[in-house]
């Protein structure tokens, strides 16, 4: 057999690939036209995901299709039985390969590098397994470097969200970078919030705070949003304006805080259980414009929204405790809807030039 196409094409080529996925998938199939019989491969790298440490994306050799998989409870191919996140196909898929004869090789030092591993139809041959070590040894450094990127971009999007995190890569760390863009905002927070921080050891606040964050975070999320920042015990989220119609950000917004109220609701009853308060909070919803991108000092950048929508969604938020609210709406926000709103009439927010036609949802 053959490798010298395949390992030239890993020292000068493989560290471009644009993912693991690809890279996986390429190696791969150079591989069967070297004349190695693979019936499929996975490829698991280490994260710093707050979720996920490991992340495996398998091969399947006669179509080049590769999923991710999710949950292993061991290394590399030892957890090839295990639930993938695509269902019963990816089920079938591992037991499959999982059948097969298995190589695997960790690619660099120590026992959490890399780990690339094979399937056979059949068991390798000695020469075979030269030749598949060989390969792993000329993958260190596109593995090095796609580990690396791989690193980066989970913390960014760990600390700014998966929209942000891809313009900060893309663009230049300079300020005055951004554009102007449409969304539905959300702003939420938790009433009494300094009371209970003054109250209590910090471990409960923090506590408190996180099973808050998790409750309306995931909604935002779930429905297409991505969460801007954290601002103490406050909330701002946007649903960008996708296609021209701000119709389906508003609804995607409005079906997000009636979930993160059903989590709320859930998690006061549990914390009643406990003999702990609940956690009451109000939320806003407006839609406008906004810069989104880079501001701050000339050597320690921010990435954010600013502008007279993020302002007035925030001010809104406010009216929540003296209108005795959960939810309120803005005019604007309203207007674009198909939810049916209850009016709360017209009030001058605090910095707001113009007063606001507020509104409600409707209680259950």
């Amino acid at each position: 057999m053959q490798l010298s196409s395949t390992l030239s094409w890993l020292v000068d080529a493989a560290g471009e690939a644009p993912g693991a996925d690809r890279l996986l998938a390429e190696v791969g199939a150079r591989l069967v036209t070297d004349g190695i019989p693979l019936a499929g491969g996975a490829l698991t790298l280490a994260v710093p995901h707050p979720l996920v440490a490991r992340r495996t994306w398998l091969w399947r050799a006669e179509n080049g299709e590769v999923i991710e998989a999710f949950g292993f409870a061991a290394e590399g191919l030892a957890a090839l039985g295990a639930a993938s996140s695509h269902g019963d196909e990816g089920r079938r898929w591992l037991a499959h390969l999982a059948a097969g004869p298995v190589h695997e090789d960790v690619v660099g030092s120590g026992p959490d590098g890399p780990s690339l591993g094979w399937i056979g139809p059949r068991p390798f041959t000695p020469g075979e397994v030269d030749a598949l070590r060989q390969v792993a040894r000329f993958a260190v450094a596109p593995l090095a470097a796609l580990a690396a990127r791989a690193t980066l971009t989970a913390a960014l999007e760990a600390y700014l969200g998966r929209r942000s995190a891809a313009r900060v890569l893309a663009g230049p760390l300079r300020r005055d970078i951004g554009e102007t863009i449409q969304a539905a905002l959300l702003y939420a927070d938790l009433r009494g919030f300094t009371t209970m921080s003054e109250s209590n050891p910090p471990a409960a606040v923090i506590s408190a705070l996180n099973d808050w964050f998790d409750r309306i975070a995931g909604p935002v999320h779930a429905f297409g949003g991505e969460v801007l920042k954290f601002i103490g015990d406050g909330v701002l989220a946007i649903f960008p304006v996708v296609g021209g119609s701000p119709r389906g950000a508003c609804d995607a917004a409005l079906r997000a805080v009636a979930a993160a109220r059903t989590g709320m609701a859930h998690l006061d009853e549990a914390r009643r259980r406990e003999g702990l308060p609940p956690l009451p909070f109000g939320a806003a919803l407006h839609l406008g414009e906004m810069l989104w991108g880079n501001i701050g000092a000339a050597d320690r950048l921010d990435f954010t929204a600013i502008g007279a929508a993020v302002n007035l969604v925030s001010r809104l938020e406010g009216l929540c405790r003296p209108l005795g609210k959960v939810v309120l709406v803005s005019g604007t926000f309203a207007a674009e809807t198909s939810a049916s709103l209850i009016p709360q009439g017209t009030h001058v927010l605090r910095g707001i030039a113009s007063p606001c036609a507020v509104f409600t949802v409707p209680e259950n």
